[in-house]
């Protein structure tokens, strides 16, 4: 994954869990401007870890892709505006 960087997923619906397709993500609790500090999670060789910031519990779903999510609108990517 280290070519790809690490996929982020946001809370904005509000929702108790969210699946994931990766054990290595980052948290950025709601969408920017409204973001916390970005937080690495590892799940290692469990199936969930929860958001220190945000207490969001994300679940390793194996049948989603690395960045798909469940709720589909919690995968976040950080699309730069296109300049002149």
């Amino acid at each position: 994954m280290a070519d790809k960087g690490t996929p982020h997923f946001h809370n904005d619906p509000g929702v108790p869990v969210i699946r994931v397709g990766t054990k290595e993500l980052m948290c950025i609790g709601a969408t920017p401007p409204l973001d916390h500090p970005h937080v690495f999670l590892d799940m290692g060789t469990d199936q969930e870890v929860i958001c220190s910031y945000c207490s969001t519990l994300f679940k390793y779903d194996p049948s989603l892709r690395v960045t798909d999510a469940a709720p589909a609108e919690c995968f976040w990517e950080n699309v730069a505006p296109s300049g002149p």
